[in-house]
């Protein structure tokens, strides 16, 4: 008989009460969907041979959560919804009752600690799948990882599909200067402080888009926000050295400044910042994993949470702005956070108070952290190749999560040429996500603009 094995302390804080975190993701396929074949797919895939994958969630006398073995039922873990659900959601769009589906789950409906903490919905009526993964299993590039090695390309059904960051890895080390590393010292120790202090009172002044206390436990609205990859390397052309998080984070900023101009019922000050929690990826290779690679506990690239947080400030900035100018404020910002350890930091006094005082005081800083900040958003790199999951073509890939205190997340994956962000609001608060969608779409379409008009110059 096997031993149960101690969850990590990321995996005790994603099960306390006010951290908890269970990952939604949405994979819409072109055909009618074949519940035998999902089956058959899962039964044959590598899911089911991972330890986590098949562990139930158990306490001890002390409370103390553990890992343990069990056998698992496919058919218990497979919900399958034959008839629409246009009855419960009304008379809208496949789409639309998709993301009203995706944002019921995301408020009330927790994972069954009776049998391992996934399942898999099947709106047989909407074609779409719908993958929801507890966060105490791993993080989200562990998790798409795993969702991606039960796909095949397309293009041949006998390979598995390359991710974005699959067969790179990091940019090689290069010797740093005195100036350099000084600068090194002294972002880490600004940002570790503000870290700190967002953890005990520092929050961001009060606007239509803050959250706070209790927020998580709101109703919400889902919306998604289409963008092109061609376009965002059409606008990171604009700036030298830029990358597509810092257009994503300049379109970001434009965006929200547009939507605070429409919504907000008095003038705002001009550079009003509001701060983001970002997830970063603290493995030595960029992007999703080879599962293997991962399931290996031997290789540097291992399975789990293995990732750091950052404090991202965007700025508002009226609506006669230059988009490019988002653009450049998010590469300066971005650059000097990467430049500085506070990603691997936060890792690491996260582990330390997780380890010392306990998954409680833990779950409390964190909760303290995302109530005085004003947004989430995680930015995964998705297969590059068309998919297929049980012989049906895959039409998009989108991800959500469990309610925050944020009033506003934003989860976005690429797949192929394009990439869909997820938008899961508040809805007392926000009740117009559509409207922030189209911000967030007409900002790109700005920056390109602005982008191809200054390259013709």
């Amino acid at each position: 008989m096997e031993r149960d094995e101690p969850l990590s302390p990321a995996g005790r804080l994603f099960l306390q009460p006010d951290t908890t975190q269970i990952i939604n993701c949405l994979l819409g396929v072109e055909k009618p969907i074949d519940a035998d074949a999902i089956k058959a797919v899962i039964n044959d895939s590598v899911l089911l041979k991972h330890p986590r994958f098949c562990s139930l969630m158990v306490k001890d006398s002390c409370g103390r959560e553990y890992w343990r073995r069990t056998e698992v039922d496919v058919d218990r873990h497979l919900i399958v919804f034959d008839k629409p659900l246009s009855d419960e959601y009304g008379s809208i769009s496949d789409e639309d009752i998709v993301n009203e589906y995706a944002a019921d789950l995301s408020v009330s409906s927790p994972l069954s600690t009776d049998k391992p903490l996934w399942e898999i919905h099947l709106l047989m009526a909407h074609r779409c799948i719908v993958f929801r993964l507890h966060h105490a299993l791993g993080d989200g590039i562990s998790l798409m990882s795993m969702l991606l090695s039960c796909c095949r390309r397309a293009d041949d059904p006998m390979q598995q599909p390359t991710a974005g960051g699959l067969g790179t890895s990091s940019a090689p080390r290069r010797r740093r200067s005195l100036w350099t590393l000084l600068k090194v010292v002294w972002y880490t120790l600004v940002y570790v402080l503000e870290f700190m202090l967002r953890a005990l009172w520092l929050k961001d002044k009060k606007t239509v888009l803050s959250g706070g206390a209790g927020v998580e436990l709101w109703p919400r609205k889902l919306a998604t926000a289409r963008f092109r990859l061609d376009d965002m390397k059409t606008v990171k052309k604009a700036i030298a050295n830029a990358t597509i998080n810092d257009v994503l984070f300049g379109v970001l900023s434009c965006g929200i400044s547009r939507y605070l101009d429409i919504r907000s019922p008095k003038d705002l000050g001009e550079g009003l910042q509001l701060t983001g929690a970002a997830m970063v990826n603290l493995r030595p290779q960029a992007g999703l994993q080879d599962i293997s690679k991962l399931m290996d506990n031997d290789s540097g690239t291992r399975w789990g949470n293995k990732f750091g947080m950052m404090l991202l400030p965007i700025y508002y900035h009226r609506g006669d702005s230059d988009p490019l100018q988002f653009l450049k404020s998010a590469k300066s910002m971005i650059d000097k956070k990467k430049l500085s350890l506070e990603a691997p930091c936060s890792y690491k006094i996260g582990h330390f108070v997780m380890s010392v005082f306990g998954a409680k005081l833990a779950s409390i800083l964190n909760y303290r952290i995302l109530c005085n900040t004003t947004f989430t958003i995680s930015n995964i790199i998705g297969p590059h190749e068309d998919i297929t999951v049980g012989g049906n073509p895959a039409t998009y890939i989108r991800a959500t999560s469990t309610s925050l205190p944020h009033a506003i997340t934003m989860h976005m994956v690429s797949y192929g040429e394009r990439a869909d962000m997820q938008v899961l609001v508040a809805k007392d608060l926000i009740p117009d996500p559509q409207v922030l969608v189209k911000c967030f779409e007409d900002a790109l379409l700005e920056m390109k603009d602005a982008a191809e008009a200054a390259a013709k110059t």
